[in-house]
């Protein structure tokens, strides 16, 4: 089969047709929504020590960067809360580093809509380029986002430099090992499956009970990270996740040195950590966390 190709299945004629697949080189960044951006970026600097990586304000949202561990992240604040309020912080969706002639060939024989789309004169390494994100209706309640470049590699002018590399923070005392990845609730684990392979080339490298959460788990190998479908199975906090906000990222997933020494790390900073997915894991509660999960496991 070519490169950048996979199959689909037709459902009304059952006929198998070929279909462009994205191979995404790596995730660039997680994107997620917050309700104030000097309160977002001072808690997770207290907390984490995390790096403020650009600062991006403008009418519509405030959108900064910020890194913990190696592992990028940006926020969006909208201009208007109201229209958010409702449905409240939360992880709106994920960027990968991908061939963006892929990506839009992929987007389009989908039919996938998109929400937003960014053409660059200069970025914010001064460099052109071209980003585009999906709706997240399209993609099982995550909006992809797409972009040619890795923003790994680039000099930020904030920082003065690259972004620390997670090996540069194998001293701190929370002890970080990187992103592994991020967990993805969703109401039809098995259709997600198919989408996200056949989509983003996402290869099925384990299926797993959740009991602590009342679910059932898929994981999924996507680039340099694993994405953890997850199902409820019964009621319990994925089931009541679910409810509140339907099929999405739910956490972002780091790893840590030693799960009790990141306990003990949280705790000396006010924050009781919970378990978290699986047995052996850790979490930081939403309401602790700017209303977002932090997972963390060894």
């Amino acid at each position: 089969m070519p490169e950048g190709r996979g199959r689909i299945i037709c459902t009304d004629t059952q006929e198998t047709i070929l279909a462009t697949t994205i191979r995404p080189r790596r995730l660039n960044h997680m994107n997620l929504v917050l309700e104030n951006a000097a309160r977002g970026l001072q808690h997770m600097q207290d907390t984490f020590d995390a790096e403020p990586v650009a600062d991006v304000p403008g009418a519509a949202y405030h959108a900064f960067l910020f890194a913990i561990g190696g592992a990028l992240f940006e926020a969006f604040v909208p201009g208007v809360w109201l229209l958010t309020a409702r449905y409240g912080p939360h992880f709106v969706g994920v960027e990968y580093q991908a061939d963006m002639d892929i990506v839009v060939q992929a987007v389009a024989e989908r039919n996938m809509r998109i929400v937003r789309e960014s053409r660059y004169e200069k970025d914010l390494a001064g460099n052109p380029g071209y980003a585009l994100h999906t709706h997240p209706e399209d993609g099982f309640g995550v909006s992809y986002e797409f972009y040619h470049d890795d923003f790994h590699t680039w000099n930020w002018p904030a920082l003065g430099g690259r972004i620390k590399p997670v090996e540069a923070w194998a001293s701190h005392p929370f002890g970080h090992t990187g992103q592994k990845g991020y967990t993805h609730a969703v109401a039809d684990i098995d259709a997600a499956s198919a989408f996200l392979q056949g989509f983003l080339a996402a290869e099925p490298i384990y299926e797993e009970d959740r009991p602590l959460i009342a679910g059932r788990a898929i994981g999924l190998r996507i680039a340099d990270i694993i994405v953890e479908l997850q199902t409820p199975t019964g009621d319990g906090v994925l089931a009541r996740h679910l409810y509140r906000y339907g099929d999405g990222v739910r956490t972002a997933v780091f790893g840590v040195k030693n799960i009790d020494r990141a306990a003990r790390y949280l705790s000396d900073r006010g924050l009781a950590a919970i378990p978290g997915g699986k047995a052996g894991t850790i979490a930081i509660p939403a309401e602790a966390n700017l209303g977002v999960i932090f997972e963390f496991e060894e």
